[in-house]
C-alpha cells in the first residue's frame, strides 16, 4: 500500500521541511536544525520500511494505520502552513511590485497567520476523524415513489449497507459492527442489500465477525454483491490463490444465509405481484475489476419488471446500467463519500459524478451509500451510514 505512494510521501517531507529550513532555520545553530530534521528523517525511514511490505497490507495493517496517522498529524499541518505562507509572501511581493505605498509599509505576511489557524484546524480534523468520527453511524432515510411498482410492494422497506471493511474492525472496533447490526435489525427490513467490500484483502478478515453478521435478519432475505476488495486482488499471490480466496469469500456470505448475486437475479413475490432483485459483478474504471455483464444479469426478465439492481461501483450506472438495463433503482457504494466532507463538499466529487447520496436520471434512481467501515479508520463530516429506502406506489 505504502509502496504505491512512496515518492509523493517522501517528496512532501523533503519539500515541506526544506521550506521551513530556508525561511526559519538556516541561521539557527546546527543542533537546532538537526533537531528539526530528525523527526522527518525518522518518518521517511519508516515510510521506506513499510514500502517493502509485500502485498497491499501484508501483516502490517496496524502499523500502516499508525504510520498514516502519524504522517498526517506531522506533515499535513506543516504543508498547509507552508502553502499559506508562500502564497501570503507572493501576494505581498505582488503588491510592492504594483507600487502601492500603503501596502509597502505593511511587511507582515498574513499568510503565516492564516496558515497557523488552518494548521490547527487540520490537527483537530485528523485527531477527531481518526477517533470519534470513525465510530459515528447515522440512519439515512429515503422514500421513493414509482408508478410501475407493484401495489403489493407499496411501503416495501429495503435497508442498504455497504463497504463494511471488517478487516479494519478488529478488537474494540468491532463495536462499530455491533452498532451497525443493531441499527439494521431495528428497522425491521423487508430486505437487506449489501453492496460490496465486506473484507479488506482476504476472506480471513471475515471469520472473527461471522457470529455477529449472522444476526442480521430480513423478511425476504439478504442480497449481496462483491466489491473490488472482495475479489482478493489486493493480495500478492498466484492467480489460482486469488480465485480460491474469492470463492471462499462468496462461500462465507452464503454460510450466513445471504444470496450472493454474480451477474444474476432473483424474483421476490408478494401476493399477486413481484419485483426483480439483480446483482451485477463489480464494473469499475481504471484498475478496478470490470466484470459486470448487464445482459446476463437480467436475462429472462421483462422491461415491465420492477427491478432493483445492486452494483458496487457507481461509475457503471451511466456506462452500463442506464443504457443497457431497465433497472428503476440501483444501489451502489464504493466511494465512501471520500470519508471527508467540509461544508457539504467532498473530495470524492472530483472523481465521481455520483459520489454520495441519491441521484435521478429520467425517472431512474441510484443511491450511493458512503458505507459503514473503511480500509483506513478515518471519517470527518462524512458519517458511516445505513440507508433505509421505502418504496411507494405512485
Amino acid at each position: 500500500m505504502i509502496s504505491r505512494a512512496i515518492i509523493p510521501l517522501l517528496l512532501l517531507i523533503v519539500i515541506t521541511d526544506a521550506f521551513f529550513h530556508m525561511r526559519f532555520l538556516r541561521h539557527k545553530p546546527w543542533w537546532a536544525q538537526l533537531l528539526w530534521w530528525l523527526p522527518s528523517i525518522a518518518l521517511g525511514a519508516w515510510c521506506v520500511k513499510l514500502s517493502l511490505v509485500k502485498g497491499f497490507l501484508g501483516e502490517s495493517q496496524g502499523e500502516i494505520e499508525l504510520f498514516l496517522f502519524t504522517y498526517c498529524l506531522f506533515m499535513v499541518p506543516k504543508a498547509i502552513f507552508a502553502i499559506c505562507s508562500t502564497l501570503g509572501r507572493m501576494f505581498g511581493n505582488l503588491n510592492r511590485m504594483l507600487h502601492r505605498p500603503a501596502l509597502q509599509r505593511r511587511r507582515r505576511n498574513y499568510g503565516n497567520l492564516i496558515g497557523l489557524l488552518a494548521a490547527v484546524a487540520a490537527i483537530y480534523i485528523i485527531i477527531y476523524g481518526s477517533s470519534a468520527g470513525f465510530y459515528d453511524i447515522k440512519v439515512r432515510r429515503v422514500e421513493l415513489s414509482f408508478s410501475d411498482l407493484p401495489k403489493a410492494f407499496d411501503g416495501y422497506r429495503i435497508v442498504q449497507f455497504s463497504d463494511a471493511h471488517v478487516g479494519t474492525l478488529r478488537g474494540a472496533r468491532q463495536e462499530l459492527l455491533r452498532q451497525m447490526v443493531d441499527s439494521i435489525n431495528a428497522q425491521r427490513p423487508d430486505m437487506i442489500a449489501f453492496t460490496g467490500d465486506m473484507q479488506n484483502t482476504q476472506p480471513q478478515d471475515i471469520y472473527p465477525h461471522l457470529d455477529l453478521l449472522a444476526e442480521l435478519k430480513a423478511r425476504d432475505g439478504i442480497f449481496s454483491v462483491l466489491g473490488n476488495h472482495d475479489y482478493a486482488d489486493y493480495v500478492d499471490c498466484d492467480e489460482a490463490v486469488k480465485v480460491a480466496n474469492c470463492r471462499e469469500t462468496i462461500s462465507l456470505q452464503k454460510q450466513l444465509g445471504w444470496t450472493v448475486l454474480l451477474n444474476e437475479h432473483r424474483r421476490v413475490s408478494r401476493k399477486n405481484g413481484s419485483i426483480v432483485v439483480a446483482g451485477m459483478e463489480n464494473d469499475g474504471e481504471g484498475r478496478f475489476p470490470q466484470l459486470g455483464d448487464a445482459a446476463k444479469t437480467l436475462s429472462g426478465t421483462s422491461p415491465t419488471d420492477f427491478t432493483i439492481l445492486l452494483e458496487h461501483d457507481p461509475t457503471s450506472w451511466r456506462r452500463k446500467i442506464l443504457p443497457q438495463t431497465h433497472a428503476q433503482l440501483t444501489l451502489s457504494g464504493h466511494t465512501h463519500g471520500g470519508q471527508f466532507s467540509l461544508f457539504g463538499w467532498t473530495p470524492a466529487s472530483l472523481r465521481y459524478k455520483e459520489a454520495a447520496g441519491l441521484y435521478e436520471e429520467n425517472g431512474r434512481w441510484i443511491n450511493v451509500s458512503v458505507g459503514v467501515g473503511a480500509l483506513i479508520p478515518f471519517r470527518f463530516g462524512q458519517k458511516g451510514e445505513i440507508v433505509v429506502i421505502t418504496l411507494k406506489k405512485k
